[in-house]
């Protein structure tokens, strides 16, 4: 079955069944393998893309489900030039890497819902998932995204 999708803002046209998980169709159908497959139960939060701007584990979400814009990491920007991809290189977050780009989707969902988060609302939206236990660097990329995003609204 074929359906049209809106995603990093091209229209594109899929051929998957309606409950094919929005993860495989990104990454099989349309190449985009910056969205991982972590758990496939939504824990993890490796596969984190935006749907209109608010983030969601795609590997719950069938494809029939999916109305508006889908964003990816690839998305984002084309040359790193996002402040939440600049804060992640500056800061070096990753270790291993595998978690980054769903944490980077969770961070600019957080910053474009709320461009000052606290401390709390940090916490509750930065929930995913961290193999190898990098939290004190994302939580500096987090902290840095939010200066670097202020100065670029400035």
């Amino acid at each position: 079955m074929a359906q049209t999708l809106k995603v990093n803002g091209k229209d594109v046209t899929v051929e998957a069944e309606p409950g094919t998980p929005l993860l495989w169709v990104l990454r099989e159908k349309l190449g985009l393998l910056g969205t991982k497959f972590g758990c496939g139960q939504g824990m993890c939060g490796a596969c984190t893309v935006h749907i209109n701007g608010a983030a969601v584990r795609s590997c719950l979400m069938p494809l029939a489900a999916v109305s508006g814009e889908v964003t990816t990491i690839e998305g984002l920007s084309s040359d790193n030039s996002h402040p939440v991809q600049r804060a992640w290189i500056e800061a070096d977050a990753p270790q291993c890497g595998y978690c980054q780009s769903g944490q980077v989707m969770a961070c600019a969902a957080m910053l474009k819902a709320k461009a000052q988060p606290t401390d709390a609302d940090i916490s509750a939206a930065m929930t995913n998932l961290c193999r190898c236990g990098t939290y004190g660097r994302i939580r500096k990329a987090v902290k840095l995204a939010i200066e670097l995003n202020s100065e670029e609204k400035a």
